[in-house]
């Protein structure tokens, strides 16, 4: 099987480490079925999407819709390459899912609006597929209503009309959506459970998603949710599309 490539963006290494291992984990992968790349650590270098069975674009602290000024040199880079390596993907129609930040990008690629209209705080949210999300290969197993974590501070406003609406909750219609066939984003963390998302709320006590003296608090409320059904997307991405 050719390896499936994760593009990472988060700094911290342990935030960084914990999501690699849940890739692994609920995608059913070995270490040598999913390159990694740290896009903020150096230039993303040259990539043959021959070698890959798919690409996945993990959670980022990134904001796409910042204003231009308060962006770092590394997020300009990262947006940019992204943004070029999409100009490759979308056109081959090649197997890719942006989970959080992949709406942010594959989103922004596609001409939706993206902005703070409908951010979500970090815990649990239900969310409920629609009549085409019920349908979808890569949502197969299930229900139409399930709890996943979500945590962003924008959200897709609207959607380019050649976009699939897939799954949506009551705060933030645009929860997940396909481009042509497939091309996934999700708002949702896929691969998030309630341990991982305590570790975020800890190292990102002081990035602006939440006042840094309730990190406690939404721990403990983070501990009340169980995710289970949100993984069976990584799962049922990697069966369709590994190669």
């Amino acid at each position: 099987m050719k390896p499936f490539l994760l593009l990472a963006s988060r700094a911290e290494d342990k935030a960084a480490e914990e999501e690699y291992e849940a890739y692994l984990r609920y995608g059913g992968l070995e270490p040598a079925q999913l390159r990694r790349i740290r896009m903020e650590a150096a230039p993303l270098p040259e990539l043959d999407l021959s070698d890959y069975s798919g690409v996945i674009v993990g959670g980022s602290p990134f904001t796409s819709s910042d204003p231009a000024d308060h962006k770092s040199a590394a997020q300009h880079r990262v947006e940019r390459e992204l943004a070029l390596l999409l100009d490759r993907i979308v056109p081959a129609d090649f197997p890719f899912l942006g989970a959080c930040y992949g709406v942010g990008t594959l989103g922004l690629h596609q001409g939706a609006v993206i902005d703070r209209t409908y951010g979500e705080g970090l815990g649990g949210t239900t969310i409920k597929l629609t009549a085409e999300g019920l349908q979808d290969p890569v949502l197969r197993g299930l229900p139409e209503s399930f709890t996943a974590f979500t945590g962003h501070k924008e959200a897709c406003t609207v959607l380019p009309s050649h976009a699939v609406l897939l799954a949506s909750s009551a705060a933030c219609p645009v929860h997940m959506f396909r481009i042509r066939t497939n091309l996934y984003a999700t708002q949702f963390h896929p691969e998030l459970d309630a341990d991982g998302l305590v570790t975020r709320i800890d190292i990102y006590r002081h990035a602006g998603y939440f006042p840094p003296e309730s990190a406690e608090i939404l721990m403990e409320n983070a501990r009340q949710f169980t995710a289970t059904e949100p993984m069976k997307i990584l799962g049922n991405f990697v069966e369709r599309y590994a190669r």
